[in-house]
């Protein structure tokens, strides 16, 4: 075993549980090893913190048994995302053409380079599933909060927040979706992101937005969080009939990214339910929103998760969650 090989090992056996060691432990080992450089002698720094970060999520799949519904709500989460991006990219592109006196470069916010690198994270997730994926969505994650600074520094406009703040939260749970998957499977949120295009370029021609971003943003995001949240309560319905209830913990799992496409029209409600309310709520309003889905959210997975806990400990546990084909995700019959 080389230097660089047993440091690995090490930061392994520092981060990941002691059972994923032992299973695929040589297996991490062997991927870092084949993408480090031929000098090297320690891991790098990009390393170490990805695998902090994989050994964080596997602890919390460990712990809690929610995978199979983890890596669900991760292919969800990266379909939308992917559309998102597909259609805000096809907007910025057209605003500056259709709209020629608003906007003299060639996008109209600096939220291009968001929707680019999601888009790049689609077309990675299906030739290169593996550590790529995730660096590369993480790397999302990452511009998609820094748009909002970087727009501070340069003075350069930026999407709303009601657009930037559902792709953040939803892409955070993108950054789980499975990797083994068939490619077929894997081609979904490519294929979203291609079905979207037209759409956007036809509703930006005949509908009159003015090149901005708030008009569009107040009517697709809650019709695509509803649209997603009959999806997946669908799909859960479906796979709890075949008693695999992974569908199930997707949506509890995707309730708080759900509601924050809904902010405008709650932020609305909050400040009256007359005919005369507001169209653009204030700021303080959907601030107010986004604190009380992210809270509900949350706290019905973890009632979901001591409900769980309760009944395995009065020695009535739930049925178990399939075991899903590592290369199909179809449930097999072991145990």
């Amino acid at each position: 075993m080389t230097d660089l090989e047993r440091r690995y090992a090490r930061w392994t056996a520092l981060f990941y549980p002691a059972e994923y060691q032992r299973t695929r432990g040589s297996e991490l080992v062997d991927t870092y090893l084949s993408l480090a450089a031929p000098n090297r002698r320690r891991p790098s720094r990009a390393d170490i913190a990805d695998l902090a970060a994989g050994g964080l999520r596997q602890h919390l799949r460990t712990a809690l048994g929610l995978g199979p519904g983890f890596r669900l709500a991760g292919l969800l989460a990266l379909t939308t995302t992917s559309a998102f991006a597909s259609g805000w990219a096809i907007f910025e592109a057209l605003a500056p053409i259709v709209f020629r006196s608003r906007h003299t470069g060639p996008f109209m916010s600096l939220g291009v380079a968001a929707w680019a690198v999601w888009l790049l994270t689609a077309v990675v997730y299906v030739v290169a599933p593996g550590l790529w994926f995730r660096r590369l969505a993480v790397l999302a994650v990452l511009v998609t909060a820094g748009v909002v600074p970087a727009a501070m520094l340069t003075g350069i406009p930026r999407p709303p927040l009601i657009v930037l703040l559902p792709q953040l939260v939803l892409g955070i749970v993108a950054v789980g979706a499975a990797t083994r998957h068939r490619r077929w499977v894997r081609l979904t949120p490519l294929a979203a992101a291609a079905l979207t295009m037209p759409v956007t370029v036809a509703a930006e021609l005949r509908l009159n937005f003015y090149g901005d971003y708030y008009l569009p943003a107040a009517t697709a995001l809650p019709a695509a969080g509803a649209t997603l949240l009959i999806g997946v309560t669908l799909l859960a319905l479906g796979l709890a009939a075949r008693h695999d209830y992974r569908g199930v913990w997707a949506l509890l799992i995707l309730l708080t990214p759900i509601g924050m496409f809904a902010l405008n029209p709650l932020g609305a409600m909050l400040e009256g339910t007359g005919p005369g309310r507001p169209q653009v709520p204030m700021w303080s309003s959907m601030a107010a929103v986004a604190i009380l889905v992210a809270v509900v959210g949350s706290a019905l997975l973890v009632l979901a998760l001591a409900a769980r806990g309760r009944r395995s400990a009065g020695g009535r546990s739930l049925p178990a969650e399939a075991v899903h084909c590592p290369t199909c995700g179809a449930p097999s019959n072991s145990t």
